[in-house]
């Protein structure tokens, strides 16, 4: 019986070490990130973080919150709900530069005719980054999915342009970090926690 309680004892203290490990923030360049986040009604785990690198220069560090942690980028890609990647600015981009990559990684894992069914939500978004003007160096920005509302971009906690409806189109924008053909492919394996 003693053996028994005392491996009990010991599955216990291990849980809850892994719990507490994985209920602290991640801090990446000097950026922390909670583990988890707050989207309207539904509470967020980070999955993973990492740094978007562009030829030499970190340009910003992203965090992906999904209701369900995942390591595959089809998973994740397939959850319903709210969903969020959280942008923290580590240089600071004009909003014509920063729509462009955003368009750039919507074109390449996308079809012409996905794209074209999106058009209307791409334009809003776009619309949406320019109501930014430029993401200057330490801003908080948000691209979150909200099922009641939409997609919503805000930048330090102020809501930026127009709630684009459609729950496809938050999946087809997460596909720019997180598609066949990421922006970048180290902070792919960051987001997916790997």
């Amino acid at each position: 019986m003693k053996g028994v309680l005392a491996r009990l004892l010991a599955a216990m203290v291990v849980t809850i070490a892994a719990a507490s490990a994985a209920a602290q923030p991640a801090e990446i360049e000097g950026v922390k990130l909670e583990p988890t986040a707050q989207v309207g009604a539904a509470l967020l785990q980070l999955n993973g973080a990492g740094v978007r690198t562009r030829a030499i220069f970190k340009v910003y560090v992203a965090g992906l919150y999904v209701p369900q942690r995942a390591s595959d980028a089809g998973a994740l890609l397939a959850q319903k709900g709210a969903r969020r990647i959280a942008i923290t600015m580590l240089r600071s981009v004009d909003a014509e530069t920063f729509a462009s990559a955003l368009n750039d990684g919507l074109r390449n894992n996308h079809s012409e005719a996905q794209l074209a069914g999106f058009k209307a939500q791409i334009d809003a978004l776009n619309a949406s980054l320019k109501a930014v003007g430029e993401a200057k160096k330490g801003d908080l920005i948000h691209f979150e999915f909200v099922p009641e509302a939409g997609t919503r971009v805000t930048v330090n906690g102020q809501a930026r342009g127009s709630v684009i409806a459609g729950e496809e189109f938050f999946t087809a924008v997460l596909r720019v970090w997180i598609g066949d053909k990421p922006v970048d492919g180290s902070l792919k394996k960051g987001l997916l926690g790997a």
